[in-house]
């Protein structure tokens, strides 16, 4: 996450951490369920319009960096070097993010989200819209219309990495062996 720069942006962006942090311990605590958004709010000391203004819904406090995640993606595309080969940048962030995902003391949050229909349903859409941001980085970069079916699968195939690396009980050698289909399939659509 890019670091903000002003104080005014720091405050803003310790408050947001702070809402976060809380709600991610008190739904640890007594189950996402039981815990509600003026929960979270009384607990942060923040009021709930203040709560509403860094998280649209009480399922985005579960997921509090799918933003950051979401712009990695697709910097990796807009911000490379023009001979920069592409999937070798896409492989390090979805290892990076595998990683984050994956560290010790985060077994217990996807825990909570995998007994949950609700944050399993809030997830599926978050990857579906971070698929669609990364398909349209990948058109834009590549010239081809927005709607590419060739650049929509390679963006679906990165995020299904993803989601089988933080699953398995190998993640890092899962993401290489999905990167390296991903490969065949870029040589194969689009190279």
């Amino acid at each position: 996450m890019t670091a903000p720069t002003g104080r005014r942006e720091r405050k803003k962006a310790a408050t947001r951490q702070n809402i976060a942090d809380t709600a991610l311990r008190l739904f640890l605590e007594r189950g996402y369920d039981a815990v509600g958004i003026r929960d979270v709010a009384t607990e942060a000391d923040v009021a709930v319009t203040t709560l509403f203004a860094h998280f649209a819904s009480k399922e985005a406090l579960v997921f509090a960096q799918d933003t950051d995640f979401e712009h990695r993606l697709t910097r990796a595309v807009t911000d490379r070097s023009p001979n920069e080969p592409l999937i070798p940048l896409l492989r390090n962030e979805i290892q990076a993010m595998v990683q984050h995902c994956t560290a010790e003391g985060a077994a217990p949050i996807f825990r909570m989200i995998d007994q949950s229909p609700t944050l399993r349903q809030y997830e599926e859409s978050m990857r579906l819209r971070h698929a669609e941001s990364l398909a349209t980085a990948l058109a834009a970069d590549l010239g081809r219309p927005a709607d590419s079916i060739a650049c929509r699968a390679i963006a679906r195939f990165v995020i299904d990495a993803y989601s089988l690396g933080r699953d398995s009980a190998h993640p890092e050698a899962t993401v290489n062996e999905v990167f390296r289909m991903i490969e065949a399939a870029w040589a194969a659509g689009i190279g």
